[in-house]
Protein backbone atom coordinates (compact mmCIF):
# COMPACT_ATOMS: atom_id res chain seq x y z
CA UNK A 1 0.00 0.00 0.00
CA UNK A 2 1.35 3.38 -0.78
CA UNK A 3 2.01 6.19 2.07
CA UNK A 4 -0.80 7.99 0.00
CA UNK A 5 -3.42 5.37 0.35
CA UNK A 6 -3.03 5.16 4.32
CA UNK A 7 -6.20 6.09 6.26
CA UNK A 8 -4.75 7.85 9.02
CA UNK A 9 -6.77 9.40 12.56
CA UNK A 10 -5.50 12.60 13.27
CA UNK A 11 -6.78 13.78 16.86
CA UNK A 12 -6.55 17.34 17.89
CA UNK A 13 -6.85 18.52 14.00
CA UNK A 14 -9.25 21.21 14.71
CA UNK A 15 -6.43 23.29 16.35
CA UNK A 16 -3.59 25.46 15.68
CA UNK A 17 -0.98 22.95 14.44
CA UNK A 18 -3.08 19.78 13.86
CA UNK A 19 -5.54 21.56 10.74
CA UNK A 20 -1.93 22.44 8.97
CA UNK A 21 -0.96 18.56 9.73
CA UNK A 22 -4.64 17.33 8.42
CA UNK A 23 -4.67 20.20 5.23
CA UNK A 24 -1.19 18.62 4.51
CA UNK A 25 -2.03 15.20 4.31
CA UNK A 26 -4.95 16.09 1.90
CA UNK A 27 -2.96 17.99 -0.17
CA UNK A 28 -0.73 15.22 -0.40
CA UNK A 29 -3.50 12.72 -1.16
CA UNK A 30 -4.30 11.01 2.24
CA UNK A 31 -7.48 10.13 3.65
CA UNK A 32 -8.42 11.38 7.44
CA UNK A 33 -10.33 10.79 10.27
CA UNK A 34 -10.31 13.95 12.33
CA UNK A 35 -11.47 13.48 15.96
CA UNK A 36 -11.44 16.55 17.90
CA UNK A 37 -13.35 17.66 21.36
CA UNK A 38 -13.55 21.28 20.35
CA UNK A 39 -12.14 22.41 23.62
CA UNK A 40 -10.07 24.10 22.13
CA UNK A 41 -9.81 23.95 18.25
CA UNK A 42 -12.55 25.18 15.74
CA UNK A 43 -14.86 23.26 13.72
CA UNK A 44 -14.00 25.82 11.18
CA UNK A 45 -11.02 24.66 10.53
CA UNK A 46 -11.46 21.30 9.52
CA UNK A 47 -11.72 21.72 6.00
CA UNK A 48 -10.64 18.12 4.97
CA UNK A 49 -11.37 14.46 5.99
CA UNK A 50 -14.02 13.61 7.87
CA UNK A 51 -14.74 15.08 11.29
CA UNK A 52 -15.92 13.17 14.60
CA UNK A 53 -16.17 15.49 17.45
CA UNK A 54 -15.47 13.20 20.53
CA UNK A 55 -12.89 12.92 23.30
CA UNK A 56 -9.83 10.40 23.53
CA UNK A 57 -11.54 9.01 26.91
CA UNK A 58 -14.82 7.91 25.60
CA UNK A 59 -13.23 4.38 25.05
CA UNK A 60 -16.58 3.48 22.80
CA UNK A 61 -16.18 6.05 20.31
CA UNK A 62 -12.51 4.70 20.04
CA UNK A 63 -13.79 1.36 19.25
CA UNK A 64 -16.33 2.42 17.36
CA UNK A 65 -13.98 4.09 14.83
CA UNK A 66 -11.26 1.58 14.85
CA UNK A 67 -13.87 -1.04 13.68
CA UNK A 68 -15.81 0.99 11.35
CA UNK A 69 -12.31 2.46 9.21
CA UNK A 70 -8.78 0.24 8.36
CA UNK A 71 -6.88 2.73 10.14
CA UNK A 72 -3.15 2.17 9.40
CA UNK A 73 -1.72 5.20 11.67
CA UNK A 74 -2.62 7.67 14.31
CA UNK A 75 -1.28 11.15 14.46
CA UNK A 76 -1.74 12.47 17.94
CA UNK A 77 -1.86 16.45 18.58
CA UNK A 78 -4.93 16.37 20.71
CA UNK A 79 -3.65 18.05 24.06
CA UNK A 80 -3.75 21.15 26.55
CA UNK A 81 -0.67 22.91 26.17
CA UNK A 82 -0.49 25.92 28.24
CA UNK A 83 2.18 26.02 30.76
CA UNK A 84 0.27 28.59 33.12
CA UNK A 85 -2.64 26.56 33.38
CA UNK A 86 -0.62 23.32 33.98
CA UNK A 87 0.71 24.71 36.69
CA UNK A 88 -2.76 25.69 38.39
CA UNK A 89 -4.25 22.75 37.12
CA UNK A 90 -1.54 19.91 37.46
CA UNK A 91 -3.47 16.64 37.32
CA UNK A 92 -5.80 17.92 34.45
CA UNK A 93 -2.95 17.90 32.36
CA UNK A 94 -1.36 14.35 33.66
CA UNK A 95 -5.27 13.32 32.90
CA UNK A 96 -5.54 14.97 29.71
CA UNK A 97 -2.46 14.80 28.26
CA UNK A 98 -1.34 11.11 29.55
CA UNK A 99 -4.05 8.77 30.92
CA UNK A 100 -6.31 9.97 27.50
CA UNK A 101 -3.33 8.97 25.23
CA UNK A 102 -2.73 5.69 27.35
CA UNK A 103 -6.30 4.72 26.23
CA UNK A 104 -5.32 5.94 23.23
CA UNK A 105 -2.61 3.50 22.52
CA UNK A 106 -4.48 0.52 24.08
CA UNK A 107 -7.36 0.58 21.80
CA UNK A 108 -4.80 1.00 18.75
CA UNK A 109 -3.12 -2.31 20.33
CA UNK A 110 -6.59 -4.29 20.32
CA UNK A 111 -6.62 -3.21 16.65
CA UNK A 112 -3.44 -3.91 15.53
CA UNK A 113 -2.05 -0.50 14.61
CA UNK A 114 1.32 0.01 15.34
CA UNK A 115 2.24 3.48 13.46
CA UNK A 116 2.35 6.43 15.64
CA UNK A 117 3.08 9.85 15.63
CA UNK A 118 3.39 11.74 19.03
CA UNK A 119 2.88 15.71 19.11
CA UNK A 120 5.71 16.46 21.77
CA UNK A 121 7.29 19.57 22.85
CA UNK A 122 10.66 21.08 24.22
CA UNK A 123 9.00 21.68 27.17
CA UNK A 124 10.35 18.35 28.08
CA UNK A 125 14.14 20.13 28.47
CA UNK A 126 13.37 22.19 31.34
CA UNK A 127 15.94 24.58 31.86
CA UNK A 128 18.58 23.95 29.20
CA UNK A 129 22.18 22.90 30.53
CA UNK A 130 23.53 24.50 27.14
CA UNK A 131 22.29 26.00 23.49
CA UNK A 132 21.88 24.46 21.64
CA UNK A 133 19.31 21.71 22.24
CA UNK A 134 19.95 18.36 20.85
CA UNK A 135 18.12 15.36 21.94
CA UNK A 136 20.53 14.05 24.48
CA UNK A 137 20.18 16.95 26.09
CA UNK A 138 19.07 16.14 29.97
CA UNK A 139 15.18 15.77 30.01
CA UNK A 140 14.19 18.13 33.28
CA UNK A 141 10.79 19.34 32.84
CA UNK A 142 9.95 22.58 35.20
CA UNK A 143 6.09 22.38 34.93
CA UNK A 144 3.05 19.68 34.49
CA UNK A 145 2.49 20.26 30.89
CA UNK A 146 6.15 19.42 30.00
CA UNK A 147 5.99 16.29 32.49
CA UNK A 148 2.82 15.01 30.90
CA UNK A 149 4.53 15.00 27.49
CA UNK A 150 7.67 13.23 28.62
CA UNK A 151 5.06 10.69 30.65
CA UNK A 152 3.87 9.97 27.48
CA UNK A 153 7.31 9.74 25.66
CA UNK A 154 8.47 6.95 28.69
CA UNK A 155 5.21 5.01 27.66
CA UNK A 156 6.17 5.08 24.24
CA UNK A 157 9.60 3.85 24.19
CA UNK A 158 8.49 1.11 26.75
CA UNK A 159 6.11 -0.15 24.09
CA UNK A 160 8.23 0.16 21.41
CA UNK A 161 10.65 -2.05 23.10
CA UNK A 162 8.08 -4.89 23.86
CA UNK A 163 6.14 -4.75 20.73
CA UNK A 164 6.02 -3.81 17.12
CA UNK A 165 5.04 -0.23 17.92
CA UNK A 166 6.60 1.87 16.15
CA UNK A 167 6.23 5.75 17.03
CA UNK A 168 8.08 9.18 16.44
CA UNK A 169 8.05 11.85 18.87
CA UNK A 170 8.39 15.40 17.67
CA UNK A 171 9.35 17.99 20.34
CA UNK A 172 8.42 21.41 18.67
CA UNK A 173 10.27 24.42 19.79
CA UNK A 174 7.97 27.81 19.21
CA UNK A 175 5.01 26.77 16.54
CA UNK A 176 4.50 30.67 14.84
CA UNK A 177 2.81 31.05 11.28
CA UNK A 178 -0.02 30.68 9.57
CA UNK A 179 -1.13 28.55 6.07
CA UNK A 180 0.00 30.81 3.44
CA UNK A 181 -3.78 30.60 1.97
CA UNK A 182 -4.85 32.09 5.38
CA UNK A 183 -7.60 29.74 5.03
CA UNK A 184 -6.29 28.47 8.39
CA UNK A 185 -4.11 29.57 11.33
CA UNK A 186 -3.63 30.38 15.06
CA UNK A 187 -6.76 31.01 17.11
CA UNK A 188 -6.56 30.56 20.53
CA UNK A 189 -8.79 31.69 23.32
CA UNK A 190 -7.14 33.00 25.49
CA UNK A 191 -3.94 33.72 23.39
CA UNK A 192 -0.35 33.28 25.22
CA UNK A 193 2.08 32.66 22.48
CA UNK A 194 4.04 36.34 21.42
CA UNK A 195 3.16 36.76 17.64
CA UNK A 196 -0.42 36.75 17.83
CA UNK A 197 -0.44 38.75 20.50
CA UNK A 198 1.56 41.05 18.89
CA UNK A 199 -0.13 40.90 16.33
CA UNK A 200 -3.64 41.33 18.25
CA UNK A 201 -2.06 44.95 19.07
CA UNK A 202 -0.99 45.91 15.66
CA UNK A 203 -4.84 45.20 14.76
CA UNK A 204 -6.04 47.63 17.82
CA UNK A 205 -7.11 44.36 19.82
CA UNK A 206 -4.77 45.31 22.71
CA UNK A 207 -3.93 48.72 23.69
CA UNK A 208 -0.03 47.40 24.54
CA UNK A 209 2.44 44.63 25.26
CA UNK A 210 4.33 43.32 28.03
CA UNK A 211 8.23 42.74 27.50
CA UNK A 212 8.80 40.33 30.15
CA UNK A 213 12.43 41.05 31.41
CA UNK A 214 14.60 43.44 29.66
CA UNK A 215 17.74 42.13 31.82
CA UNK A 216 18.63 38.24 30.33
CA UNK A 217 21.78 37.99 29.24
CA UNK A 218 21.20 37.98 25.97
CA UNK A 219 22.65 40.84 23.24
CA UNK A 220 19.30 43.00 23.90
CA UNK A 221 18.25 41.97 27.16
CA UNK A 222 15.07 40.48 26.28
CA UNK A 223 14.72 36.41 25.73
CA UNK A 224 15.20 34.60 22.47
CA UNK A 225 13.14 31.70 20.95
CA UNK A 226 13.55 29.53 18.14
CA UNK A 227 10.16 30.09 16.04
CA UNK A 228 9.64 27.45 13.07
CA UNK A 229 6.71 27.67 10.75
CA UNK A 230 3.58 25.76 11.49
CA UNK A 231 3.68 24.56 7.53
CA UNK A 232 7.27 23.01 8.30
CA UNK A 233 5.85 21.44 11.48
CA UNK A 234 3.40 19.84 9.19
CA UNK A 235 5.89 18.71 6.66
CA UNK A 236 7.92 17.22 9.82
CA UNK A 237 4.70 14.66 10.27
CA UNK A 238 5.04 13.50 6.61
CA UNK A 239 8.43 12.84 6.98
CA UNK A 240 7.47 10.66 10.14
CA UNK A 241 4.98 8.47 8.28
CA UNK A 242 7.81 7.91 5.82
CA UNK A 243 10.10 6.92 8.60
CA UNK A 244 7.83 4.78 10.30
CA UNK A 245 7.85 2.23 7.17
CA UNK A 246 11.46 1.80 8.13
CA UNK A 247 9.84 0.17 11.26
CA UNK A 248 11.75 2.33 13.60
CA UNK A 249 11.19 4.50 16.57
CA UNK A 250 12.87 8.00 17.10
CA UNK A 251 12.58 11.38 18.95
CA UNK A 252 13.27 14.22 17.22
CA UNK A 253 14.10 18.14 17.50
CA UNK A 254 12.27 20.71 15.01
CA UNK A 255 13.05 23.92 15.32
CA UNK A 256 14.89 26.05 12.42
CA UNK A 257 17.94 26.12 14.76
CA UNK A 258 18.57 29.79 15.11
CA UNK A 259 16.64 32.24 17.84
CA UNK A 260 15.04 35.40 17.42
CA UNK A 261 14.48 37.91 21.23
CA UNK A 262 11.21 39.22 21.86
CA UNK A 263 12.21 42.59 20.92
CA UNK A 264 13.21 41.11 17.46
CA UNK A 265 10.08 40.42 17.35
CA UNK A 266 7.97 43.30 18.27
CA UNK A 267 10.40 45.20 15.31
CA UNK A 268 9.28 42.33 12.98
CA UNK A 269 5.65 42.69 13.70
CA UNK A 270 5.82 46.61 13.08
CA UNK A 271 7.91 46.31 10.00
CA UNK A 272 5.34 43.68 8.21
CA UNK A 273 2.02 45.45 9.58
CA UNK A 274 3.21 49.19 8.92
CA UNK A 275 2.08 50.14 12.58
CA UNK A 276 4.06 51.23 15.57
CA UNK A 277 3.39 48.64 18.52
CA UNK A 278 3.58 50.73 22.55
CA UNK A 279 5.49 48.21 24.78
CA UNK A 280 5.75 47.90 28.76
CA UNK A 281 8.62 45.91 30.13
CA UNK A 282 7.57 43.70 33.59
CA UNK A 283 9.23 41.48 35.59
CA UNK A 284 10.24 38.63 34.26
CA UNK A 285 8.03 35.23 34.34
CA UNK A 286 9.49 32.26 36.75
CA UNK A 287 10.67 29.62 34.77
CA UNK A 288 11.53 31.87 31.36
CA UNK A 289 15.28 30.51 30.12
CA UNK A 290 16.94 33.26 28.45
CA UNK A 291 17.66 31.09 25.41
CA UNK A 292 15.74 28.45 23.76
CA UNK A 293 17.11 27.39 20.03
CA UNK A 294 16.87 23.88 18.85
CA UNK A 295 20.10 21.73 17.71
CA UNK A 296 18.11 20.62 14.14
CA UNK A 297 20.27 18.17 13.05
CA UNK A 298 19.18 14.87 13.40
CA UNK A 299 15.85 15.46 11.88
CA UNK A 300 17.73 17.05 8.97
CA UNK A 301 19.81 13.92 8.48
CA UNK A 302 17.38 11.09 9.57
CA UNK A 303 14.08 12.46 8.45
CA UNK A 304 15.77 14.26 5.21
CA UNK A 305 13.45 17.35 7.01
CA UNK A 306 14.82 20.91 6.93
CA UNK A 307 12.51 23.86 7.80
CA UNK A 308 11.63 25.98 4.88
CA UNK A 309 10.84 29.40 6.53
CA UNK A 310 13.63 31.03 8.59
CA UNK A 311 12.95 34.70 7.75
CA UNK A 312 11.12 36.31 10.53
CA UNK A 313 9.62 38.73 8.95
CA UNK A 314 8.08 35.80 6.09
CA UNK A 315 6.44 33.56 9.09
CA UNK A 316 5.38 36.83 10.88
CA UNK A 317 3.32 37.99 7.44
CA UNK A 318 1.86 34.71 7.03
CA UNK A 319 0.29 35.14 10.27
CA UNK A 320 -0.76 38.66 9.82
CA UNK A 321 -2.84 37.48 6.61
CA UNK A 322 -4.55 35.25 9.05
CA UNK A 323 -5.34 37.52 11.30
CA UNK A 324 -6.73 40.33 9.44
CA UNK A 325 -8.94 38.02 7.86
CA UNK A 326 -9.89 37.21 11.36
CA UNK A 327 -11.32 40.69 11.89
Amino acid sequence: MKLGEFLILVTGAAGYIGSHVNKLLHDEGYQTIVLDNLSNGHEEMVKWGEFVRGDLKDTKLLVSLFKKYNIEAVIHLAALASVKESTLFPQKYYTNNFQYTRNLLNIMEKFDVNKFIFSSTAAVYGEPESIPISETSSLKPINPYGKSKLMVENLLSEKSKSSDFNYVALRYFNASGADLSAEIGENHNPETHLIPIVLDAALGKREKIAIFGDDYPTFDGSCIRDYLHVNDIAIAHLKGLEFLNNQKSDVFNLGIGKGFSVKEIIESCEKVTGCEIPTTVEDRREGDPAILIADNKKAEEILKWKAKFNDIDEIIESAYNFHKKLG
